[in-house]
């Protein structure tokens, strides 16, 4: 008799439990939705959004980077890949502002978590986070992006038609 009572009490707790989460659920049915029209709305983001990285450069246009590794020691997903090169030509000539420079910078997007220890890293201030947040490919290895595309990032960052929130 108490292996009965016990079963309904456990069948009257999952039926209550059950009616509960309907509630829950039933009772968002009246609101009004929230719902983005994107593309066709800008989204709204926080400006200490971290988004798709890019290289500064400095009041001279010169490259900010001086290939320390600083940013690559500082990724725990291991994302970023540089090689250091040494340019002796004069300062007008040089790409970057000191003579050491990278020659190779890439960051790997399938691996990168966007946590920001990179940007914090840099004594340079080369390596900064943008808005850009569609970074959808089809194929991995478009998840890779160079030093070209990194340091044309600050001029796709300065048009990009974004609302940012300042509540944050």
């Amino acid at each position: 008799m108490s292996s009965i009572l016990s079963e309904i009490f456990e069948a009257a707790k999952t039926v209550r439990a059950i009616a509960q989460g309907m509630a829950v659920t039933l009772s968002y049915i009246p609101k009004q939705k929230l719902t983005r029209q994107y593309p066709d709305v800008p989204v709204e983001l926080y400006p200490r959004f971290r988004g798709e990285h890019y290289l500064a450069r400095d009041e001279n246009g010169k490259e900010r980077c001086v290939a320390c590794f600083l940013c690559a020691a500082a990724c725990p997903a291991d994302a970023i890949y540089i090689e250091a090169d040494e340019d002796l030509r004069p300062y007008a000539e040089r790409p970057g502002m000191e003579p050491r420079y990278a020659r190779v910078y890439n960051i790997d997007y399938g691996r990168c978590i966007l946590c920001g220890y990179c940007v914090e890293a840099c004594p340079k201030d080369a390596i900064k986070h943008g808005h850009n947040f569609e970074m959808a490919v089809t194929n991995f290895a478009d998840l890779v992006k160079d030093k070209e595309y990194l340091l044309s990032n600050l001029e796709r960052e300065k048009t990009r038609n974004l609302t940012l929130r300042s509540d944050a």
